[in-house]
């Protein structure tokens, strides 16, 4: 556990900002500890950012005080931009990890001294964003020429400066080499492409005749803006596909989409959820992790001919008990044996994947962003959340409990439940609502509008292997955890970060005393919600999970062998 403070987002009162640049959200590394934003404005990009990584330290640089009053409680610490020419007031010993300028470079009366020497400032492993106007855009251009006094691009008179309308592409990439910086990616935002196109064809004739390469400055005149995205070291490539299965509750989200869209934000990684063998440069390492896969005979086996022939590593996701699944009395075996490695999601769980393969890493579930709390709303009653699949023998046995509790406390206790008829039909009382199985998005607001989340497990090897998502996802919305010592209680504090029941006694005077004192559940859920912020968000696994797939790339050869040795074992299914 890190020694930074954890911050949950900063309440802003009636004040709303405006949407970060997505572009430039997307391309901070999850992974940083120190963030600088230079030319932050209303704090919109690190409010948004603070959700996704709450250990993260951010910093900013408003362009003036009007901007450093507006923002200031979205940073942990703030100067206005007077602090630019000289020293940075703050305190980093251990250097920056990303540093954003914001629309700020260009309005530097020396940009490029002021780049090398916040360059300096990076870690190794930092990284530099910078979004700034296009000076070679080609409406400016087009302004121009028509004489227009006050061509849009120059309107503002502070980017009317030494730089006039921006920044352009050849210089910028110099400029970077120059710093020690290495380009990973520009993105280019031009919002009319066919006027572009256009505009470009009109004028091709002038441009042959001055000498101009058309297509250089087609692809020059593009872009009302650009982010350009430079290293500090060297970007070594990595390719990482996923396939998913039909989404089911969240777990395709938490164990395939999430994951990949973290990773992503690390500039040195490509990555795409899909169900097709896609082609990549032959320098650039590639991982295929399968989700859930049901590999048998044949079908099976071409497949992973196919994915060993692309030159991929093979990677099988795979996060409950095997033995649950009718596949493994079909030859299933193959989905753990016939793959380079396996990943899942608790360590029981790795001991019996280890039956068939021994590469089995573990990454615990975990949230890509906090969401801001919205429940604990009405003093006078609390709504307790279910939605499971399939878990009449986990909740059964409690039922007279939780009827009995109900019919004491009346309209005090509401009930949500999600997916299960069953539950809901043996709920013996008015207060309750049902939803059908759901997408992910409406299971999560369902689940945030409740004050309690009850999670019963029977001690089986199934349940045993099992997560505790449940937990860490209700905690994330401040909902009170109400659970078995199954899975749970590993997780759970007993009394700190939730409650955990033994038996039906247990289960009663538990649920009761939530229902008696929400105050007492709320400081529970708060509790839970800032253990899932310093431990257990997606943001914390970005390296450690790279840092894998890079180990399995570099030992591919011996996975390789050990994965025909597997194979051997069964005949026919040579890959």
């Amino acid at each position: 556990m890190t020694d930074r403070p954890i911050r949950a987002r900063p309440s802003r009162g009636f004040q709303f900002l405006a949407l970060p640049d997505p572009d430039l959200l997307t391309r901070i590394p999850l992974s940083a500890h120190t963030v600088l934003h230079v030319g932050c404005t209303d704090g919109s990009l690190a409010a948004a950012y603070r959700p996704l990584n709450p250990r993260a330290r951010l910093l900013g640089v408003a362009g003036d005080p009007g901007d450093f009053a507006s923002a200031a409680s979205c940073y942990d610490e703030i100067v206005t931009a007077e602090a630019l020419p000289g020293r940075l007031p703050f305190d980093t010993p251990d250097g920056i990890d990303c540093i954003v300028y914001d629309g700020s470079l260009e309005q530097s009366p020396d940009p490029w001294a002021l780049l090398r020497a916040h360059a300096a400032l990076l870690t190794d492993a930092g990284v530099l964003l910078i979004r700034a106007r296009n000076r070679s855009h080609w409406r400016l251009t087009e302004a121009l020429l028509r004489g227009a006094a006050d061509p849009p691009m120059l309107a503002n008179p502070i980017l009317a400066g030494p730089m006039l309308a921006g920044l352009d592409s050849d210089t910028m990439c110099r400029e970077l080499e120059a710093c020690g910086l290495y380009l990973a990616d520009v993105v280019v935002r031009e919002d009319k492409q066919d006027a572009a196109r256009r505009f470009a064809a009109a004028i091709t004739p002038a441009l042959l005749t001055l000498g101009i390469d058309p297509e250089q400055y087609r692809e020059r005149c593009q872009g009302s803006h650009r982010i350009w995205r430079a290293c500090k070291s060297p970007i070594r490539r990595l390719h990482i596909s996923g396939s998913m299965l039909s989404p089911v509750g969240g777990v395709s989200h938490v164990r395939v989409v999430h994951p990949l869209e973290a990773l992503k934000t690390d500039p040195s990684v490509h990555t795409s959820v899909t169900d097709r063998i896609e082609p990549r440069p032959a320098d650039t390492p590639g991982i295929f992790v399968l989700h859930r896969p049901a590999l048998m005979g044949e079908r099976g086996t071409r497949l992973l001919t196919a994915l060993a022939e692309a030159g991929y590593v093979i990677v099988t996701e795979f996060d409950d008990h095997p033995d649950h699944f009718p596949m493994m009395r079909a030859g299933g075996e193959l989905t753990f044996t016939g793959v380079h490695a396996l990943q899942t999601s608790t360590e029981p769980l790795a001991a019996e994947l280890r039956k068939y393969n021994q590469e089995v890493a573990v990454f615990l579930n975990a949230l890509v962003s906090l969401p801001e709390p919205v429940n604990f709303i009405d003093p006078h009653a609390v709504t307790l959340f279910f939605g499971a699949l399939n878990r009449e023998n986990d909740w059964a046995p409690f039922m007279p409990v939780i009827n009995d509790v109900a019919a004491m406390v009346g309209s005090r206790l509401r009930f949500q439940v999600v997916h299960d008829q069953q539950f809901f039909a043996a709920l013996d009382t008015p207060h309750k609502s049902f939803t059908p199985t759901s997408d992910y998005e409406t299971y999560q607001r369902l689940l945030a509008a409740s004050e309690i989340s009850f999670m019963p497990l029977s001690d089986t090897p199934f349940n045993r292997a099992k997560s505790d998502l449940k937990f860490i996802e209700a905690a994330s919305f401040r909902v009170a955890a109400l659970a078995s010592p199954i899975v749970y209680e590993d997780s759970i504090r007993h009394g700190e970060t939730g409650l955990v029941f033994r038996d039906a006694e247990d289960l009663w005077q538990a649920l009761m005393r939530l229902v008696d004192l929400p105050n007492y559940a709320r400081r529970l859920a708060d509790n839970a919600r800032r253990h899932v912020a310093a431990e257990r968000m997606m943001a914390y696994q970005v390296s450690g999970r790279i840092a894998w797939y890079r180990s399995l790339w570099e030992r591919r050869e011996v996975l390789e062998q050990e994965r025909r040795k597997r194979l051997a074992r069964y005949a026919g299914l040579v890959a």
